[in-house]
């Protein structure tokens, strides 16, 4: 029996190679995530043991608000130079450098534009001179506050040479000119350690610009002494310093700083393993079917082994074993097809950032593990059915020229109909909150409703294949294409519910993004009461903003009616951290944002007040005349009172500060925003272009209308959307070739019967358009119905959600689902196309004779 099975297995070398393919591409979508994020986890340890590989000691004073990142560039706390000369004098320390390094130095480029790079990280730093890591290229080092040296990476970005002029945007938001009079690098020969952009200013322009004082730092670098292990140091420093300060090892900053990075990529991960199940459910369809059409063509076969003597239970170890190995190859290839597809994700991504270097490409356990157990698992798991039928094969079926007509659907439809009502009621559970394990009811709810679609799908496609199939039946092969696709209900079933499944997904994510798009835009459009929005395209932590002497000329236009302007920061609140708002004046910002009083005060907020919105009021439980106690990015602590609640709004809610606790404790408290109403008359066009000729010399801030403002806020859902699209591609891509797959082994199942159509008249030509009809007809009805599930499931997700995110009315994304419906049919055709050829080059006389 064993040796049967094998030959069976290798005398049909196409179907092997499918039946294969269906596990590779099952595989690959996970192991190449796995091996992604493995390598580039690997790549971040790296790059963070290069940056801090000569650093022994850091310390940095702590931030009364907890800041994100490792090291002290990320910490904007200034201490005085007497601290760095105590440290200097500690036993153990060979030296202690006092230096300014942070984020927020833009560089702006010939355009005027801000010369961005893929990171975020902007450093300004003072010149302390070369080390075992910075060295200079060319040039010198600066020696007066008007010179500076710049990493060769951003040189390169901005196309500048030594000599040149090049304007910096610094922390205190004060653009200058500097003369570039050096290029540094690091060890190695590095213009970046990771795409970076370094500016270098002399120590005391340093300082002003960038700490906003005078004779300060924000790090010490500490050096062991001969002898002196990092941790000693590191405790000795801590000793000195106190509990005010942040004191790590080089070593413990890389750790932290690579652990950063992970954290980020474990989010990613989990998003490509999302669309990687996604991607599995698909290839069990595929794979299903492709073992169901075996079975069917091998069933003369397998009567014949029954005849001869073999059992029951030989018949289902026989097909399962081919399942085995069929799994056990797919994995192999699955898993290196994959491993490609990280190597290449990694070195695109890492690409990304000029300077960081793909580590060696690694074979991580997990993707091993997980290839041969999904695709041994889900080939073995979906051959199962197949095998149970295989095995009730009779022995008398030999002597019969056909397989035996398909079954009755009335078990399956029942099945189906039990697991889409039970998916429903978990689902509608999960998307109201009740009980616990809401994530896990919402998931499992989708997926069973896919499932449960997916087994009704036999007794839709009976109608459904007619009518579309009807459509298309204006000659004899498009009359045979319908019936060929209506002739086996269980297989057009698999076949169209793995494209089912694909544009399922897609059609309900389109929903959801675009009904939150269209209810965001509907809120700005009618809350806003502003003509003119002022808004910057933030390049790194520090925030666009508009100064002071802008906003006065902008307050002094003549077609201006209403100007409000809007500052925020991250502050604690009662000891926990939150994100508030300052309007520069309370009644021009309550007006413009169509806010309204519901108690107390809110056109007006001295130093010591603050008002919120009605429900912010209720989950704080605050009530007029309630106090708070802030804690500023400053350092301030400050007991505030709520003077004043406001109704509800859209876009105005959160906690509100006076302007002159805020220009007191906010770390950038210029305006982020500034909303723009105009007087009647007055054109929004020639508003916004005096606006921006009052920014030219501001490269991070630009004015829209109100249209614009909103179509701004809007990219965001586009482009989440079409990144969305563009991972599903893999599982449409997967449910494309299996509507391939199950044509070649259609027409392989109907050889006989092609060559008799050949033989009474049938032409190449109309055997062409016969089973490209048959292909069509399936995606078309696959697609048809994932649009119908993926309304419903997304229609449900906004409905439920209506309340929690804002949403409005469903809005369905007609322009997509046409383009959808449009794409089916061209690939519908595409994937007819190598089964039709196959079906036309058939010997007509071998295929008659065919068995």
């Amino acid at each position: 029996m064993l040796r049967a099975t094998l030959k069976s297995l290798l005398a049909r070398k196409l179907r092997l190679t499918l039946s294969t393919l269906a596990v590779v591409l099952s595989v690959m979508f996970v192991s190449g995530s796995l091996v992604l994020t493995d390598t580039l986890g690997r790549t971040f340890d790296n790059l963070f043991a290069n940056i801090y590989t000569y650093t022994d000691v850091q310390a940095w004073a702590k931030s009364p608000i907890d800041q994100q990142g490792g090291g002290g560039s990320q910490n904007s706390t200034p201490f005085p130079a007497s601290t760095v000369d105590r440290v200097a004098k500690l036993d153990g320390v060979a030296k202690a450098t006092g230096q300014v390094f942070l984020n927020g130095a833009m560089p702006i480029g010939h355009n005027n534009k801000v010369v961005v790079n893929q990171t975020g990280q902007q450093f300004g730093a003072n010149w302390t001179g070369e080390d075992e890591l910075v060295k200079l290229a060319e040039g010198h080092a600066p020696q007066t506050d008007d010179e500076i040296v710049v990493n060769k990476g951003l040189a390169e970005a901005a196309n500048v040479k030594v000599g040149d002029s090049m304007d910096v945007i610094t922390r205190d938001h004060q653009r200058a000119s500097y003369k570039i009079v050096g290029f540094m690098q690091y060890t190695g020969g590095r213009n970046s350690m990771a795409g970076e952009s370094t500016v270098f200013f002399t120590t005391a322009k340093a300082q002003t610009a960038m700490l906003g004082t005078e004779g300060a730092y924000n790090v010490i670098d500490v050096r062991a002494a001969p002898g002196v292990s990092d941790e000693k140091l590191r405790d000795t420093v801590r000793a000195e310093l106190g509990d005010g300060f942040v004191v790590k090892t080089g070593k413990e900053l890389s750790d932290e700083s690579s652990q950063a990075i992970k954290n980020i990529l474990k989010y990613f991960n989990y998003v490509l393993l999302g669309f990687g199940a996604v991607a599995l459910l698909v290839g069990v369809f595929l794979i299903l079917n492709t073992f169901s059409i075996i079975v069917a063509q091998r069933t003369r076969e397998l009567a014949l082994l029954r005849a001869m003597g073999a059992a029951r239970g030989q018949v289902l170890r026989s097909v399962l074993l081919e399942a085995l190995i069929i799994g056990i190859v797919g994995s192999i290839f699955g898993f290196l097809v994959g491993l490609g597809l990280g190597a290449l994700g990694a070195y695109l991504f890492v690409g990304l950032a000029d300077g960081a270097q793909v580590a060696g490409l690694g074979f991580p356990i997990s993707a091993i593990i997980a290839s041969f157990v999904i695709g041994i698992g889900v080939t073995t798991i979906a051959a199962l059915m197949p095998a149970v039928k295989a095995s009730r094969v009779a022995p008398i079926a030999a002597m019969r020229e056909s397989a035996a007509p398909d079954r009755p659907l009335t078990k399956l439809t029942i099945s189906g109909a039990i697991v889409t009502a039970l998916s429903a009621g978990a689902l509608a559970w999960g998307l109201a909150g009740a009980g616990g394990g809401t994530l896990a009811l919402v998931f499992g709810g989708v997926l069973g409703l896919l499932i449960g679609v997916a087994l009704l799908t036999p007794v839709i496609s009976k109608p459904l294949v007619a009518a579309l199939g009807a459509v298309l039946s204006w000659s004899v092969p498009g009359k045979l294409g319908r019936r060929n696709s209506a002739r086996n209900p269980r297989r057009t079933a698999i076949t169209a519910g793995a494209v089912m499944i694909g544009i399922a997904i897609v059609t309900a994510i389109s929903t959801i993004f675009t009904s939150l798009s269209t209810a965001l835009g509907d809120t700005v459009s009618k809350d806003l009461q502003a003509d003119v929005v002022v808004l910057g395209q933030q390049t790194n932590e520090v925030p666009p903003v508009v100064t002071p002497q802008e906003l006065a000329k902008i307050e002094a236009l003549p077609q201006a009616k209403t100007v409000a302007a809007i500052t925020a920061d991250v502050v604690k609140i009662n000891g926990e951290q939150a994100y508030v708002l300052s309007y520069l004046d309370p009644a021009a910002g309550t007006a413009t944002l169509k806010v309204t009083a519901d108690q107390g005060r809110i056109d007006k907020l001295d130093a010591g007040e603050f008002m919120t919105d009605k429900k912010t009021a209720e989950n704080r439980k605050l009530k007029l005349g309630d106090t708070i106690q802030v804690t500023f990015s400053k350092g301030q602590q400050k007991t505030l009172k709520l003077t004043g609640i406001t109704s509800d709004s859209a876009i105005g809610n959160g906690i509100v500060l006076s302007y002159a606790d805020a220009k007191e404790g906010f770390a950038f408290s210029d305006p982020w925003q500034v909303f723009l109403s105009l007087k009647d008359g007055s054109s929004p066009e020639q508003a916004k272009a005096a606006v921006n000729d009052i920014l030219k010399d501001n490269p991070q801030v630009q004015a829209y209308t109100k249209d614009e403002y909103v179509k701004t806020n809007q990219q965001g859902f586009t482009v989440a959307l079409v990144i969305v699209q563009v991972l599903l591609l893999i599982a449409l891509a997967i449910s494309v070739l299996g509507v391939i797959n199950t044509l070649l082994l259609s027409v392989i199942e109907r050889t006989r019967e092609l060559g008799m159509l050949r033989a009474v008249g049938l032409r190449r030509g109309q055997t062409w358009l016969m089973v490209t009809t048959e292909s069509i007809v399936i995606t078309v009805f696959g697609t048809l119905l994932g649009l119908v599930v993926g309304v419903g499931l997304g229609a449900a997700i906004v409905t439920a959600l209506k309340d929690v995110l804002g949403f409005g009315a469903v809005t369905l994304p007609w322009g997509l689902m046409t383009l959808y419906f449009v794409a089916s049919v061209f690939v519908g055709g595409v994937a007819g196309l190598i089964p039709s050829v196959r079906a036309v080059r058939l010997n007509v006389l071998g295929a008659i004779a065919y068995e």
